[in-house]
């Protein structure tokens, strides 16, 4: 079993991994996003990229690229939480952040087999649709745990913390 501090690498690491198990006739397999609040929806939606490839990884928005992303509350839990709580899930292999906008840069210099995305992209253009047919990738999907989301969860923190009595949820 790898320790934790194995799986998360920078991108020079990971692009000669990805090297090497191509070498060795792997299929390599990315899916990418912020993972903020993680949640069993994000469980089995890396799970389902898992079983597509013999190595998973996860391009993780890093804070700055969370913020531009999703407004400046967000994200809720810091990248390197939130790096070490992914890498800590079996599915995934290695974990990488990154601080654009869109995996995009490192998609090309990887060039996994298959990038993974949610049903929920199914039939939209995407940035990393491009990325990925330039070199001869393909765009897979699988299915989003219907009901699970971040917003989800924060709408449904919002809810309890509007509906409290004055104490934030504390016994008196």
């Amino acid at each position: 079993m790898r320790h934790l501090s194995d799986k998360i690498v920078d991108d020079a690491s990971l692009k000669n991994i990805c090297r090497q198990a191509k070498a060795e006739g792997k299929t390599v397999v990315s899916t990418s996003g912020c993972f903020d609040l993680l949640h069993a929806g994000h469980v089995k939606y890396l799970e389902q990229a898992k079983e597509k490839g013999d190595l998973l990884i996860l391009l993780l928005n890093s804070d700055a690229s969370v913020k531009r992303l999703k407004g400046a509350q967000r994200p809720i839990v810091n990248q390197l939480d939130r790096a070490a709580v992914a890498a800590g899930l079996e599915s995934v292999d290695y974990l990488c952040l990154f601080d654009e906008d869109t995996p995009c840069g490192l998609i090309r210099t990887l060039q996994p087999d298959i990038v993974v995305k949610g049903g929920d992209y199914e039939g939209k253009q995407i940035p990393e649709m491009d990325a990925v047919h330039e070199y001869g990738g393909r765009t897979e999907y699988v299915q989003m745990e219907e009901g699970r989301s971040t917003t989800g969860l924060l709408e449904k923190i919002r809810r309890t913390k509007d509906n409290s009595d004055g104490t934030g949820g504390e016994a008196k």
